[in-house]
């Protein structure tokens, strides 16, 4: 019989990360691509786009009161959710198509929960020290210096997380009104309660939880799994170059053969922000940063043996780089097959949501009848049909829309409220508008159980007309 200490543990216990402080290729390229992307997320809800007195001057707002969205000089509507969808089906394929290319290189550099870790822990770095400084602040008991370190760092990380979900609400408002509103403690709740949760979860995630929200609660490396093969691209040890491991002493030189490249001087897992070890081999918490490989490569340069130890490589070239055979080129890992379907899905996605923002027009119409009666025969036994006309202005600027009934000169069209067949839209709006159709008796329409109808609505002063399709319903004698 088992005892208790033989019952196995879902999860591991967290054991503290310290990365240290590296410089290199990779190192750079994640500096530069986290200004670029925090500097995206908090800049864009202030950047201005005139477009017109009537309309919102904010180049990137998700209106979700009015049911609109603008980005820059376009605006999607309600109706238009497909290029909404079209973008979030671009976004899943393009994370299949890099996956399968590059492995990881989405959590490793461009996913917000790494994004923002990293910035917390350079904050940490500024605040502690690096590595060894910051073990020993972890490790010794609490006193004046600990306190004060770890106040100013965690003040730190809150300033960080309350900015971060300040930004996130300027996305959906008018960024300058929502300031000052927030400023004034005149902001709706939902506003103080959704910077709340993000500043929270920021904060948790960003300065406490870090590698475990990858480990244990992202799907994304799950899922990838079934996305990579032995042609995709991911970070991997070469140990048949670096094995066997021996310490290496300065000015020494191991005999010919007797000792790999690899020092086991522990600088691929100290600089790990997931806090592994890849000379272990492929595992799920390796988010593919390349910072080992920087570290690796400064190792190798200050004991003069050639850089590569630990690099980016596909799971195919193993073999033959064992029989000393150079490496298959990089580009035939990428285009290949599947990458190819990938590319093309993608594109023509792309080229489909191109094509069909500029083939949309700036007014639309819909027309639904009424049926509750779906007609009523006046006293002089006419026959009237009732129906609800949504007419679309997605232009800045009013129009008026002269509605007639094509090809049924014996049907006639009144607005309901309006004097004549002319209605006027407010910019960037949507007008709700009854309107009657009405059959003289002992004609077609009137005594036919149904017609079709077409009704056009033209711009006034303006070649532009659409033209919505309907039926209208008769006594059926």
């Amino acid at each position: 019989m088992s005892t208790s200490d033989d019952t196995p543990q879902l999860y591991a216990a967290r054991e503290p990360v310290f990365p240290r402080r590296v410089s290199g290729a990779f190192r750079n390229l994640k500096w530069w691509l986290l200004a670029f992307m925090l500097g995206i997320y908090y800049i864009t809800p202030w950047i201005r786009w005139d477009r017109g007195p009537e309309l919102p001057n904010q180049a990137v707002l998700l209106d979700l009161a009015n049911r609109r969205f603008f980005f820059f000089m376009i605006e999607i509507w309600p109706h238009e959710f497909y290029f909404v969808a079209g973008l979030l089906i671009m976004a899943g394929i393009g994370l299949f198509l890099f996956t399968s290319a590059l492995g990881r290189v989405w959590c490793g550099y461009a996913c917000p929960q790494t994004v923002w870790t990293d910035l917390f822990i350079q904050v940490e770095r500024w605040v502690e020290g690096d590595r060894n400084a910051r073990l020993r602040l972890h490790r010794q008991k609490w006193n004046a210096e600990k306190v004060r370190k770890y106040s100013t760092k965690w003040l730190a990380w809150l300033l960080i997380s309350v900015a971060t979900g300040g930004a996130w609400g300027f996305y959906f408002t008018d960024a300058p009104s929502l300031l000052r509103d927030l400023l004034t403690f005149s902001a709706h709740p939902l506003a103080y309660t959704t910077i709340a949760v993000l500043t929270a979860t920021t904060f948790l995630f960003g300065g406490f939880f870090r590698e475990q929200v990858c480990i244990y609660a992202c799907p994304w490396p799950r899922i990838q799994a079934a996305m990579m093969d032995e042609d995709t691209i991911t970070i991997s040890y070469r140990d048949w170059r670096g094995e066997p491991r021996g310490k290496l002493k300065k000015g020494q030189a191991s005999p010919e053969g007797a000792q790999g490249d690899c020092i086991d001087c522990m600088a691929c897992v100290n600089v790990c922000p997931m806090g592994i070890d890849i000379r272990d081999g492929q595992q799920l918490a390796c988010i593919t940063c390349g910072l080992c490989i920087d570290a690796c490569n400064d190792v190798m340069d200050k004991i003069g043996k050639p850089r590569g130890l630990i690099g980016y490589l596909a799971l195919s070239d193993e073999v033959s780089e064992r029989e000393g055979k150079p490496p298959i080129s990089v580009w035939k890992h990428v285009f290949r097959p599947r990458t190819m379907v990938y590319t093309v899905l993608w594109a023509g996605i792309g080229v489909a949501l191109i094509v069909a923002l500029f083939l949309r027009t700036d007014i639309d119409i819909s027309i639904s009848p009424i049926r509750n009666p779906t007609f009523v025969v006046l006293s002089d036994g006419s026959v009237r049909n009732a129906y609800d006309i949504r007419l679309r202005n997605m232009h800045n600027e009013p129009r008026q829309f002269f509605l007639t009934v094509a090809d049924n000169p014996s049907i006639r069209l009144t607005i309901e409220g309006e004097q004549g067949q002319l209605v006027t839209v407010a910019p960037d709006t949507q007008l709700n508008q009854r309107i009657y159709l009405t059959a003289p008796a002992g004609t077609e329409p009137s005594r036919a159980a149904q017609t079709p109808v077409r009704i056009w609505a033209s711009v006034s002063g303006d070649a532009s007309r659409i033209f919505g399709e309907t039926v209208f319903n008769g006594r059926g004698q």
